[in-house]
């Protein structure tokens, strides 16, 4: 393995290892009495702080070297930066009633949610590597979840807004890939958290009660911005070219253990065998699908 491709590994799996911190963290600020709404609006305006910053200093060293966007491009990755805004009000929603454990789970239900998102663009048919990929996927997704122990039936709500979470993460990813590719990283991040900005702070705005902590901004949202949306963007878009897609995304499930990981060593939550196992099988079906994929390109925006 070259110098170049370790670089990448690292890259990526410290971006990686970023987002598992995040549900962990909220978890952690609501037994602190904060909403899902100062959370997630603390961290993306935080985060649009953060990328603005990054943008202007890039700009002041790159001059006019830098492509421009046009305001097709703007509108087009706003619109599609309300994705973001989703992913995170849904998967942060999520983890009220079930565990983190549970939530990061259902969110790596992306996995066979872009095979279908593909299959219906594409018009063609999964390959059967895929299919057997979802398969696993399903089987360790009942197994990671405990839905296999009847005595243990968690929250429908927790379920519903995890699978949410998961089909707005999918969308995030898609047109990450493909929308204003020419553009920047830094660029395409910040007109994404626009986008963002304007789910969450809508959703803000609708469970309004009269009081706004803003002691969140120091306590939490400074360190979800940082994990969330700042760094994680930059070490995979860096990272992705070095690796390629294929073994980037194998090392990006390193997401998955360390969330879990987490909320076993903060939250003290409760993770058996079996879960251990499901949660291997859903990383085996990332290495499955991604094995042999050759292709250079990848693009990650925030979560």
């Amino acid at each position: 393995m070259g110098k170049n491709i370790l670089k990448g590994v690292f890259l990526v799996g410290l971006g990686a290892t970023s987002y598992g911190m995040l549900a962990t963290m909220v978890k952690l600020s609501y037994k602190e009495g904060y909403t899902t709404a100062e959370v997630t609006s603390s961290q993306i305006l935080l985060g649009i702080v953060g990328m603005f910053l990054i943008n202007y200093f890039q700009k002041k060293r790159n001059g006019d070297t830098q492509v421009k966007a046009t305001n097709k491009d703007k509108l087009h990755l706003i619109i599609a930066g309300t994705s973001t805004g989703f992913t995170s009000v849904f998967y942060y929603l999520s983890v009220i009633y079930i565990p983190v454990s549970m939530g990061i789970v259902l969110l790596m239900q992306t996995v066979w949610m872009g095979v279908v998102l593909e299959s219906l663009l594409t018009k063609t048919l999964p390959s059967a590597r895929k299919i057997v990929a979802v398969i696993i996927v399903l089987i360790g997704t009942a197994m990671a979840t405990n839905l296999l122990n009847t005595n243990e039936i968690p929250d429908w709500r927790g379920i519903v807004l995890g699978l949410l979470a998961a089909a707005a993460f999918t969308a995030t990813m898609f047109a990450s890939n493909r929308i204003a590719v020419h553009l920047s990283s830094s660029k395409r991040s910040l007109y994404f958290l626009y986008g963002g900005a304007v789910i969450v702070l809508t959703y803000t705005a609708f469970t309004w009660t009269g009081n706004y902590n803003i002691d969140i901004f120091i306590k939490y949202g400074l360190v979800l911005a940082l994990f969330g949306t700042i760094i994680p963007p930059l070490l995979l878009n860096t990272g992705f070219p070095l690796t390629g897609i294929g073994l980037g995304s194998i090392v990006s499930s390193l997401e998955l253990p360390v969330s879990v990981t987490m909320a076993f060593v903060l939250l003290h939550e409760k993770v058996t065998a079996v879960q251990w196992t499901g949660i291997a099988l859903i990383i085996a079906a990332v290495v499955i699908m991604n094995i042999g994929n050759r292709n250079k390109s990848g693009k990650y925006e925030y979560i």
